[in-house]
């Protein structure tokens, strides 16, 4: 939850600093690299995780299935729920949605994808409402988790986490879900987390 608030603050703290001073040259170049570093350390974070093998080695078939149910539940949905917004299109809402809680590199990545496309003004609103519907779908998994839990099962808790379920959502997964699911949660996670670019990079070429 912290964490959550402090990225909130911090999109803020940037909002408030852009609209006082402009648009500063070279920012969209450096944010290119930004984004380059960000799908390094995804690379990096899962090659380096010292319990990969051991839990690729394990995997079941529920395992594989519970990200898959999570994906197509998320695309599903947002395609519903696409029809009844006016201002942006299907495609780029999935674009925003298949990150699956994956804020950092989604609002970024949308940014630079639809900037060609967009504009850089268009396309750096739609990042910030990638960055935001994605923190919001963290946090409602954080504050929401024993209700989740209560009403539609531990798997539904999981799934509501999206990529943060190896991370953030992983404490408050062990303190509802039990820590049986905890090996779960991280394939569920890491899944997801090397689905989310390609997923991204689809949508925003519709």
């Amino acid at each position: 939850m912290k964490g959550s608030i402090i990225v909130l603050l911090c999109f803020i703290a940037g909002w408030i600093t852009g609209s006082l001073t402009g648009v500063i040259d070279g920012f969209h170049s450096l944010s290119i690299w930004l984004l380059y570093f960000l799908m390094f350390q995804v690379g990096l974070g899962i090659g380096t995780n010292p319990d990969l093998g051991r839990m690729l080695r394990s995997l079941r078939m529920t395992d594989v299935l519970l990200p898959v149910a999570t994906m197509c539940g998320t695309l599903i949905f947002t395609a519903v729920g696409s029809f009844f917004i006016s201002r942006w299109n299907m495609a780029e809402c999935l674009a925003v949605n298949s990150a699956c809680g994956y804020y950092s590199l989604s609002s970024i990545l949308v940014s630079q994808l639809k900037e060609p496309s967009l504009g850089v003004a268009i396309a750096t609103q739609l990042g910030t409402v990638a960055l935001l519907a994605n923190i919001f779908r963290e946090l409602t998994t954080l504050v929401g988790a024993p209700l989740i839990r209560r009403w539609l099962g531990p798997e539904a808790v999981i799934s509501s986490a999206g990529v943060t379920s190896v991370d953030v959502c992983l404490p408050a997964i062990r303190r509802w879900c039990g820590p049986s699911y905890i090996p779960s949660a991280i394939i569920h996670g890491v899944l997801i987390d090397i689905s989310t670019p390609f997923f991204i990079s689809f949508f925003c070429s519709i």
